[in-house]
């Protein structure tokens, strides 16, 4: 199937629906702040309402990607698409926040089984030649989600409700289903060992117990017991998922991959890139439409330098890496995102918006030169029947990532925050989103100090944590250049796989 006629046809359609699935969390972000107001949402709530979807996403994904191969790519990428949308669908009409962080996560479910399977569905039907050119293509529609998202979310909230931010989703995903059964090929199903259930169950149980500790932490208190009960049990479940791994037959994750530092390298690059992306984006949302009171329509706008210079420079990579190779395009990629976020560190109440702008344009230079070349060499540093593995691994350590992020830097400027404004400010002093609904009610003096306040407390903290992001970008880039590949390490390019018969 290598030589399969109309790869790049499909190539487009694989890539909108990667666009569909960046879509959601990009329109998301632009609609926190009403979502705060409408379903009377916390800062916990909304970081819950960003990460179930994200966490579910990262839980599911090895295991998504191991019965997608089984059941056949094609099959489990319609299959997620459907509960994608039937879950947004859903969403759309939640009034609570609790309803929404379920939907969410449903959501989140039908995405597992999308991101692997375009993956290894491009991995099928592209001879090796083609495919870092085909991975910077499906790279780019990330940097298209995003670019898109944000514009989108801000002109349907400037017409319509929240719940329009998932009602755009439904007809996205039926023009997706027909593209797909129109050009998609039915890749033929990979037949295997008896799937690792105990593995998924460990896996899922860890990340969830981490994620809720560090989310939860600034309100309970990180030596509340139930916060070290988390983290405790977040502990001992990765022990046990690491030692079940070495034991199992067929395990969900061959630890050995990991042993090869080229396959390990790109992995943790990916995953800091994330880290700090989708953090840092959590918290400029609300600093943009809060802070500096833009619409959401303008706040939207507001993310298409990062996006437009993340989709340039995803879409070439290629000819970045042959110059620079791809320890070289990664380092400069990682340093690129540092540079930025550093350069964000220094916002403050009042920053106007082109420096705003260009130090997310920065971050985006850096992570779409990075994605395609890290992507390659995962899927490189394996043999070719463990292409579904690898494709779910690529796909979990991007979505771990990222829902460590916005945990952990937005936990960073939740509990800067609090400290910055303790308890003079009664709920204000809560999160943000609070404190403005509260100025609203207050006299205009005491709304006027309500604001000062807790603008200049939330921008410091999303500075600090901006700083913390930045710090770790750049010793992720120094450790690209320190490691080197170990002499038997595979070459970035996967070697040619036996010819598949046509769909």
């Amino acid at each position: 199937m290598n030589d399969y006629p109309r790869r790049w046809a499909a190539l487009a359609v694989l890539s909108l629906t990667l666009v569909a699935v960046t879509l959601d969390n990009s329109v998301l972000n632009t609609a926190l702040p009403s979502l705060a107001h409408a379903l009377r949402a916390g800062t916990a709530d909304l970081q819950w309402i960003t990460d179930a979807y994200t966490l579910v996403f990262a839980s599911a994904l090895i295991l998504a990607g191991t019965l997608g191969a089984r059941l056949g790519s094609r099959n489990a990428l319609l299959g997620g698409l459907a509960v994608f949308g039937g879950g947004s669908a859903v969403a759309a009409l939640s009034d609570s926040p609790g309803q929404l962080i379920a939907w969410r996560a449903v959501m989140g479910l039908g995405a597992a089984f999308v991101m692997p399977a375009t993956l290894a569905i491009i991995t099928r039907i592209f001879p090796p030649a083609e495919r870092p050119k085909a991975f910077g293509a499906w790279s780019a529609a990330a940097g298209v989600g995003v670019l898109i998202g944000p514009v989108t979310g801000g002109a349907l909230l400037e017409h319509y409700s929240w719940s329009s931010a998932f009602w755009i989703n439904v007809p996205l995903v039926a023009f997706a289903v027909v593209a797909v059964l129109a050009l998609v090929p039915a890749v033929p199903a990979v037949r295997g060992d008896r799937l690792d259930v105990p593995g998924a169950l460990l896996s899922t149980a860890a990340v969830a117990a981490l994620v809720d500790a560090v989310i939860q932490a600034p309100a309970r208190g990180w030596a509340d017991a139930v916060t070290l009960t988390e983290f405790a049990a977040a502990a001992v479940l990765l022990a046990a998922f690491l030692w079940w791994q070495r034991r199992a037959s067929s395990p969900l994750v061959r630890l050995d991959l990991f042993a090869n530092r080229t396959f390990a390298v790109a992995a943790l690059s990916l995953a800091v890139v994330f880290f700090v992306l989708f953090g840092t984006l959590f918290e400029l949302s609300q600093y943009l439409q809060l802070v500096h009171g833009y619409s959401p329509l303008v706040a939207g706008l507001g993310a298409m330098p990062f996006a437009v210079a993340m989709a340039l420079t995803s879409a070439t990579s290629p000819l970045i890496s042959r110059r620079l190779g791809v320890r070289g395009t990664l380092a400069l990629g990682l340093s690129l995102a540092a540079a930025g976020l550093f350069d964000l560190a220094t916002t403050g109440v009042h920053t106007q918006y082109w420096k705003i702008a260009v130090g997310t344009a920065v971050i985006g230079l850096g992570m779409g030169m990075m994605m395609a070349p890290a992507s390659l060499q995962i899927s490189g540093s394996v043999p070719p029947r463990f292409a579904s593995m690898a494709s779910a691994l690529n796909s979990v350590i991007r979505e771990l990532g990222g829902v460590l992020g916005i945990a952990v830097l937005g936990t960073v400027v939740s509990s800067a925050y609090r400290s910055s404004v303790g308890t003079d400010l009664g709920p204000a002093g809560t999160d943000l989103p609070t404190a403005h609904g509260m100025a609203a009610t207050l006299p205009a003096p005491a709304a006027q100090h309500v604001i000062a306040v807790t603008d200049q407390a939330f921008t410091d903290a999303m500075a600090r944590a901006t700083l913390i992001a930045a710090g770790i970008a750049a010793v992720m880039a120094l450790t690209v250049l320190l490691v080197r590949p170990a002499r038997a390490a595979a070459p970035a390019i996967p070697a040619p796989e036996p010819q598949l018969q046509r769909a």
